[in-house]
């Protein structure tokens, strides 16, 4: 017999005060635990990456939480490390599900940021293909350097290195950097046209019937 998780909409859905925006993405069913660690570890691994793109990104963040009173999910900056290190990577790695909601709340961080920096996302993409079409290594852009140091430092100071994925990350700095460089990607995913509602249905590859 198999576990199975599902993500349940929160107790408090059917009250008026709830974000409309929350309305917008479909409500998915997680099939086991294991996929909803996964949908965990995509969500603070592209935050990450936002941090690494902008500083005070966190700040950024609990901005938009209040303004699109999303605050009433997740509340302040501690509720949000805490949900962050739902991701099985973490150093500070906690084992709570998140809720629907929750997911849903981040989901639109994400979406929200990666517009605000549409401009820097795509100047970065650009410049990296740029050196890989010189086969020159990426850290030859300045802006490509600042953003991957900064990622790397992000990676190395709050992932777990007794994880073995991890451990592999760190002791490659060329996958590090791919790894980083394909989170601008997603970014730029968000982006586009519809932009929310697509990387919502990413996040459940596999699971979306």
């Amino acid at each position: 017999m198999t576990n199975s998780v599902t993500i349940m909409p929160d107790s408090s859905s059917s009250q008026p005060s709830k974000p409309k925006i929350l309305e917008t993405l479909p409500d998915f069913p997680i099939s086991n635990q294991r996929s909803l660690n996964q949908i965990q570890q995509k969500l603070d691994l592209i935050l990450l990456a936002i941090e690494a793109l902008e500083l005070g990104a966190s700040e950024h963040m609990l901005t938009t939480l209040k303004n699109l009173q999303l605050d009433k999910i997740i509340k302040n900056r501690v509720d949000l490390w805490r949900v962050r290190c739902t991701n099985p990577w973490r150093r500070a790695y906690n084992r709570q599900s998140l809720t629907l909601d929750q997911v849903k709340v981040l989901a639109i961080l994400v979406d929200d940021r990666a517009k605000q920096k549409v401009v820097l996302i795509r100047q970065l993409l650009l410049s990296g293909q740029q050196m890989r079409e010189k086969g020159l290594p990426l850290e030859t852009n300045f802006v490509l350097f600042e953003y991957l140091e900064r990622f790397k430092a992000h990676f190395k100071s709050r992932m777990n290195r007794r994880r073995a994925k991890v451990s592999i990350l760190l002791s490659e700095e060329e996958l590090l950097a791919d790894l980083a460089m394909s989170l601008l990607s997603q970014l730029l995913f968000c982006t586009g046209t519809s932009g929310l509602s697509r990387y919502w249905v990413s996040l459940f590859d596999g699971e979306v019937k």
